[in-house]
């Protein structure tokens, strides 16, 4: 049976109250230090996986970002910029050293704003499947871009569920778990539960999703990868949010997206959907080696 580390959970003080976070420490107590960001509607425990394969080397922490999870009581305003507030608070609250940051598809432009927003508190960047935008369309409205962005995840939001085997049997049936289930995604979705039966239902603020959602596609936010202070490498999943072959990125959006002349090194994750690049073994397992040798480096 593998065996699934430890974590604690910390508070660190952020506009408007506690941004709480996952902590899962390294052997050595002074050892580096990495800031993992989560997805739109994910939480911290989406990198429990990468701390199994990272076997203690880092300390890895994860934070709940501001309207999900253990952060859902924060208020407002949300947004792009709201994030990078607190991920700069958070490693303000680890000490005078620069901290290697990653973060998962929303939280990869979480990542790379805060790397440019505040180059003297992060080092080298590590994006998983996002962090790489492409122009807004300018026909549409903003819940239309939300579809876009999304999609039913908006709708699972809006949801109650009688109890946490119906929140896991609605997981369990969704393309990209089909054949990748562990009990470190089932720790993962329903860490995202709160209420009481029968009516439970997602942490996630439905205001702060929509507003975090249109941010992604802010020139500010867009640009960002053009402007790192540090080298960052792009894990791209080969398949998508629904494991469909095409996923978010490929060879030929990646070269119209011109990372030509940035800081940033895409590479391809074969054999992993949008999610399962993150938690599934093969993925994690690729991220945990990058992230030991940024903070190696």
């Amino acid at each position: 049976m593998t065996a699934h580390p430890e974590y604690e959970e910390i508070e660190v003080p952020v506009r408007g109250g506690a941004l709480t976070a996952l902590r899962w420490p390294a052997a050595d107590p002074d050892a580096p230090v990495v800031v993992a960001l989560h997805g739109i509607t994910a939480n911290a425990l989406s990198w429990a996986a990468v701390a199994r394969q990272l076997a203690g080397r880092v300390t890895l922490i994860a934070p709940d970002l501001r309207g999900r999870a253990g952060s859902a009581h924060l208020p407002g305003p949300y947004g792009i910029g709201a994030h990078t507030d607190d991920i700069a608070a958070l490693a303000e609250a680890l000490g005078p050293d620069r901290v290697v940051l990653a973060g998962h598809s929303m939280g990869a432009f979480v990542a790379a704003l805060a790397a440019v927003r505040h180059p003297d508190r992060f080092g080298p960047l590590l994006l998983v499947d996002g962090g790489i935008g492409f122009p807004a369309p300018t026909h549409l409205t903003p819940d239309e871009l939300m579809t876009a962005v999304i999609g039913p995840a908006m709708d699972r939001l809006s949801m109650t569920f009688p109890d946490r085997a119906a929140y896991r049997a609605f997981w369990q049936a969704h393309p990209a778990f089909a054949d990748a289930w562990s009990d470190e995604v089932d720790a993962y979705i329903q860490r995202d539960l709160t209420g009481e039966e029968p009516e439970l239902r997602s942490t996630c603020r439905i205001e702060a999703i929509r507003t975090d959602g249109v941010g992604l596609f802010d020139e500010e936010v867009l640009s960002a990868v053009r402007k790192l202070p540090a080298d960052a490498v792009l894990l791209w999943a080969a398949r998508g949010l629904m494991d469909e072959e095409q996923g978010l990125y490929d060879e030929g959006r990646l070269t119209a997206a011109g990372l030509g002349g940035t800081r940033v090194e895409p590479v391809a994750v074969k054999d992993v959907n949008h999610y399962t690049v993150l938690t599934g073994d093969r993925g994690a397992r690729e991220i945990a080696d990058r992230l030991v040798a940024f903070a190696r480096a």
